[in-house]
């Protein structure tokens, strides 16, 4: 099959559509370079739609001494709250104490660190907790600590990244393969295949970057041909969706006697996301699914603590995503670490590959990724993502602009205007433009989903299919019964068609 070919010489282009690739190519394009990146399936349909929604420092990765990585980490946590408040805000944590795990003073002294190690400018410090009978733990479980961290929209934050790199003139394709890449005069072309079409096409890039994930060292080898020169660990990490576990806002780090924590957080207002695992994945990344026992070693440790116990018929649903850490041979997955490798092979034509990394730093990962390239692209212009805000994030905060948007527009009621506002801040005012009354929005498919969303984001976010905008853009495939949502996807394509006439 013969492919168009585009005349213009890119300055850059991304594989992978997760929040490496579309952090680096937002932070590309806002330096005036020439971007495009392509991704095989959904934005964030992989390893960065599958966290534990956290932006956090990493408590644990202290006992393995990642000082550099958590420092970074904490202050990242203060850039996002700033840059992001629609999908990123504060998150109390309670950390049950036993005496028979980590000693009180092993964790005081952590928790020290956790506060002082990186700027904290909004976020409360650390205390020790004395927990009464309004606890929703175990009775004997009557000491613990509190800290703070931040919860995200995962997906979401992807997506922004990508709209934004959008509007500074990045080309963002979806559900489009690169199926090779290969060296011509000192550049790269690029073919790739529209996965829905069939259809190729040819782009030109003064350099690579290969920012696909769990897909890093399977990409050198296949689509450039050359030799990767570091290797990855799949590490499979498994979450639990129940019903709610406790009523107030906190979230609660467990500790478990193999020495690994277990996370319980508010989710969705009526769940509860309980995660992770750690085990080794040799399969296919595409492959992934919770096994009957992560399911059973998470919830043992949940029950361990909480006096509320569950059972496997209590799991509403789980996800599963292969986090694609650099080899550094450890034998304990949980100690592996989850700082991130940026490898330049400068033949003729620049490759750079990106070899693990973590939510919370992925816009400090993007700035070491550029400045890698400087020598490369010396026309970039200088680092500007730290103070500028996310699509959407001009908001002030979800509490003053749900306030807002009730006012404005009474129809939606407060449950609505709260989603909007934790998931889309300024930008469900394209959507909301002209109506005035519930009917002006269209078709209602369930739980406050209606046409205009749903337009929107196949207009406006790539949305294809019903699995983008139930389970990546707004979490409401927790909501929607089945023949919702048929009648939901049966909306999309038929909006598609007519888009595409």
């Amino acid at each position: 099959m013969s492919a168009a070919i585009s005349p213009k010489l890119l300055d850059l282009y991304v594989i992978g559509g997760g929040i490496n690739g579309t952090g680096i190519a937002n932070d590309a394009a806002g330096r005036g370079l020439e971007v495009g990146l392509c991704e095989q399936a959904d934005l964030a349909s992989a390893t960065s739609s599958a966290s534990s929604k956290l932006i956090h420092g990493g408590l644990r990765y202290l006992e393995h001494h990642q000082f550099r990585l958590v420092r970074e980490a904490l202050r990242e946590r203060e850039v996002l709250l700033r840059k992001a408040p629609h999908i990123v805000w504060p998150l109390r944590f309670i950390l049950p104490h036993q005496p028979h795990l980590r000693p009180a003073w092993m964790i005081r002294t952590g928790l020290f660190l956790y506060d002082h190690l990186g700027k904290r400018d909004s976020l409360p410090g650390s205390r020790r907790l004395r927990l009464d009978t309004t606890s929703p733990l175990k009775p004997e479980i009557t000491q613990g600590f509190e800290y703070s961290d931040c919860w995200v929209d995962d997906a979401r934050l992807v997506l922004l990244n990508a709209l934004q790199a959008q509007q500074q003139g990045a080309e963002i394709l979806v559900r489009t393969r690169c199926i090779e890449a290969r060296e011509e005069n000192g550049h790269w072309i690029i073919t790739l295949e529209n996965r829905d079409t069939g259809h190729r096409q040819i782009r030109r890039a003064k350099v690579l970057v290969n920012a696909t994930g769990p897909w890093v060292e399977r990409f050198i080898r296949g689509q450039t041909q050359r030799e990767s020169r570091y290797g990855i660990r799949m590490i499979q990490g498994s979450h639990l969706i129940v019903p709610r576990l406790n009523t107030d806002e906190r979230a609660y780090i467990l500790q478990n006697r193999d020495g690994r924590i277990v996370f319980v957080l508010p989710y969705q207002q009526d769940f509860s996301l309980i995660g992770t695992t750690d085990r080794r994945h040799t399969g296919d990344p595409d492959k992934v699914a919770a096994s009957d026992e992560e399911a059973d070693y998470l919830l043992e440790v949940v029950n361990t603590h909480f006096q509320q116990q569950l059972k496997r018929d209590d799991i509403v649903a789980t996800f599963s995503g292969v986090r694609p850490l650099c080899d550094d041979e450890s034998a304990d997955p949980s100690a592996m670490t989850r700082d991130y490798t940026l490898d330049l092979d400068a033949q003729s034509a620049p490759l750079l590959s990106v070899f693990g990394g973590k939510i919370t730093t992925y816009r400090k990962l993007a700035e070491a990724a550029l400045a890698q390239l400087h020598d490369r692209l010396p026309e970039m212009g200088v680092p500007w993502t730290a103070t500028r805000p996310l699509p959407g994030g001009d908001i002030g905060n979800q509490h003053d602009f749900a306030t807002r948007l009730v006012r404005d527009y009474p129809f939606l009621g407060e449950a609505r205007a709260r989603r909007y506002a934790a998931s889309y801040g300024s930008l469900c005012l394209t959507f909301l433009e002209g109506c005035r009354k519930a009917e002006d929005m269209g078709k209602d498919f369930g739980a406050g989903l209606t046409q205009a969303e749903v337009d929107y984001l196949t207009d406006h976010e790539w949305a294809r299919e019903a699995d983008d905008v139930l389970w990546r853009r707004t979490k409401l495939g927790l909501r929607l019964d089945q023949a919702q949502q048929q009648h939901l996807a049966a909306h999309i394509a038929a909006h598609r068609q007519v888009m595409a006439a």
